[in-house]
């Protein structure tokens, strides 16, 4: 184990934080209305007594750009897990199915799937992760039949006060950041490397997300308003006729 230096941390973020601007740039790009018009629920559209092109047009591109924020992000802070793990416990990037994070401590190996917060997933999704966990260490004990190994879900933010679930442990916020660290504070201390150039980015990206904006109202109006009201019946045919 080594002593973890912030300012290789530091360095890390401000030389990739970029690429998560560039990617949710990129997603805004690339939109087109019809496509997030086909992912949306126009019956909740209509429930939610909404009644102008921008309103609405706002809504649906709000929504599809936090999921794909969230899932953008997500990615970068796996990175970023990885990265000091790997300076403090020589981790590594694992190549089994499901697992982000392989490294050895105290004569444990420890196998570790990354999630952004504690509500990933359903029980369906659960299952599989326990099964991944269960593949992983099959195959690691082919060679090393008496290896102990650790199962662990790892997640960026939140809580959980019950880690041990049996037949892995769950560790969320600073139990995370400090189980692949050993830094007890380290999950407060990322968080301000995080904003740089945020500013200049986001002023960026506001401005296209207004060009955006005002594009897919103006196509959301000429497609399916009439006479300035939005046309319920043509949208639903739209988003769902067979």
């Amino acid at each position: 184990m080594k002593n973890l230096r912030m300012i290789n941390v530091v360095d890390y973020v401000e030389k990739n934080i970029s690429e998560f601007h560039n990617k949710r740039f990129i997603k805004l790009e690339n939109l087109r209305l019809t496509e997030i018009l086909k992912r949306k629920n126009p019956y909740l559209f209509k429930a939610k007594n909404i009644l102008t092109a921008q309103d609405l047009v706002k809504y649906i591109l709000d929504a599809y750009l936090s999921t794909q924020e969230e899932i953008i992000f997500g990615e970068f802070l796996e990175g970023l897990a990885i990265y000091i793990n790997h300076l403090v416990f020589a981790g590594r990037k694992s190549s089994a199915e499901g697992i982000d994070l392989e490294f050895d401590q105290d004569n444990i190996k420890y196998i570790v799937s990354i999630k952004s917060g504690p509500n990933w997933g359903n029980s369906r999704q659960i299952a599989k992760m326990k099964d991944d966990f269960n593949r992983a260490k099959k195959v690691l004990r082919t060679n090393a039949p008496t290896i102990q190994i650790e199962a662990v879900n790892g997640c960026c933010y939140g809580r959980d006060n019950q880690p041990d679930k049996g037949d892995y442990s769950k560790y969320c916020g600073q139990r995370f950041w400090q189980f692949i660290s050993g830094e007890q504070y380290l999950y407060t201390e990322i968080i301000e490397p995080l904003g740089h150039k945020a500013k200049e980015k986001n002023d960026q990206f506001l401005a296209a997300y207004s060009q955006i904006l005002n594009r897919f109202t103006f196509e959301f109006g000429a497609e399916f308003c009439t006479d300035g009201r939005i046309d319920w019946e043509k949208l639903v045919q739209f988003n769902s006729a067979a």
